[in-house]
């Protein structure tokens, strides 16, 4: 296998849905004895196993699925929930076995698939150390070796001799990852369970990966939802969906197409007849536009990507009167960001066009809806097109460990200056 370290070949895997029928056996047996006696039974038979057939449902959680992984390489597994990603993960750590299919590894294999695996409930700290370090095939003198960075890394010293069932669920992942990353397995998968510890030991986590896969040629299997993770940490991501690899290669690239399949946005909205066309009497819309002003190579909407707003609208108003134009940006959760506004314009009856641009490095990342209102004189309502259009902004980062939510609605790319005094 040269430098590859782990070879998955044409995985499925198959889960029978529902609560299994302990009559079945019984009920096989009268079937068969009905066949031995009587010919009649023949087609009542075959209904019978017909209608059992019918009411088994199966599910295929992985189909076909194949890779290759090098040793020190970091692969990020995304999908949305129900993808397989964590059934991939149980397979290649034997905890499941294919239904169809091969794994092949090299090395000793380390899992974070849920809190506390591989933990006793009924051990302390210090116990499930070593019995961690034996599960690994480690002797309790390499154990003990790494016995005092485990600990100064998970951070519970003061509650090293208590049972692990009285941890909080952060104090697990502390633990179990200070376990998993420092008892040398040559492979460490790890699903999502990062998500439950803090900031700064997220921020100790995300370094200690990337360390492990580049000065000690450790291999690493990475399952996260925030894709900043992933596109820090990751050499290569593969996209499963229903089951299958629909997407594999540079992370950058893969999670463009992930985000572009699961984001529902609303970036344009074109009506073509006045009849169906959304306004009153006063004004009438023809459309409204939001186009991300894209840098080179990029295609997905980030914290970098301007925003565009084109509207245009059939204005039938009175003269000489002062029309503005304001666009209000909302989050997802109804606070509104901004307010800005037009000058005042005296225009007379016709088609107008407008447009509004948002800077790049301006919004946080997540999710916002903008609606566009219509004022008469800077005081009387003429229309208000309220969540016209909806997006989405993805987070983005360069050489930081930490992957928490950033703090604010708005992130401006402010420069903050040091003097030695």
């Amino acid at each position: 296998m040269d430098n590859i370290v782990i070879r998955a070949n044409n995985i499925s895997k198959q889960y029978r849905l529902g609560v299994l029928d302990f009559t079945s056996f019984k009920e096989e047996w009268k079937m068969w004895w009905a066949k031995k006696t009587s010919s009649r039974n023949h087609q009542a038979n075959a209904d019978f196993s017909n209608e059992r057939d019918a009411s088994e449902k199966w599910l295929w959680a992985l189909r076909n699925v194949s890779f290759d992984v090098k040793q020190g390489e970091v692969l990020g597994i995304i999908g949305k929930n129900g993808a397989g990603k964590s059934t991939l993960l149980k397979i290649i750590s034997r905890i499941s076995l294919p239904t169809t299919g091969t794994v092949k590894g090299k090395g000793r294999v380390a899992s974070l698939l849920e809190v506390g695996t591989g933990f006793h409930d009924e051990l302390t700290g210090r116990e499930n150390i070593f019995l961690n370090g034996q599960i690994l095939g480690m002797k309790k003198k390499e154990v003990a070796e790494k016995f005092d960075e485990i600990v100064n890394f998970s951070g519970i010293e003061k509650f090293l001799d208590t049972p692990i069932k009285r941890y909080s669920s952060g104090m697990y992942v502390r633990l179990a990852f200070a376990v998993a990353a420092h008892l040398d397995p040559e492979i460490l998968i790890v699903d999502e369970v990062l998500a439950v510890g803090d900031a700064e030991f997220q921020r100790k986590c995300m370094g200690k990966m990337k360390d492990s896969a580049a000065n000690d040629g450790k291999t690493i299997l990475f399952v996260s939802h925030n894709m900043q993770a992933v596109r820090n940490l990751c050499h290569r991501a593969i996209f499963l969906e229903a089951g299958k690899i629909v997407d594999e290669g540079n992370p950058e690239n893969v999670i463009a197409n992930y985000l572009n399949k699961e984001t529902r946005q609303l970036l344009t909205r074109e009506f073509d007849r006045l009849s169906t066309a959304p306004g009153n009497e006063y004004i009438t819309i023809k459309k409204v536009m939001l186009t991300p002003q894209y840098p080179t190579g990029i295609d997905i909407v980030d914290i970098r990507t301007p925003l565009l707003v084109n509207f245009e609208f059939w204005y039938n108003g009175e003269h000489d009167i002062n029309l503005m134009c304001g666009v209000h940006l909302f989050t997802v959760a109804g606070e509104c960001i901004f307010d800005v506004s037009s000058q005042k314009n005296d225009f007379t009856n016709g088609l107008i066009k407008g447009e509004c641009l948002i800077p790049g490095n301006f919004l946080n990342d997540g999710s916002y809806y903008i609606s566009i209102i219509f004022v008469k004189d800077s005081s009387s309502v003429l229309f208000y097109y309220e969540e016209c259009l909806s997006f989405t902004v993805e987070d983005y980062r360069e050489d930081i460990a930490w992957y928490g939510k950033w703090i604010g609605h708005v992130r401006p790319k402010f420069d903050v200056q040091l003097h030695q005094v």
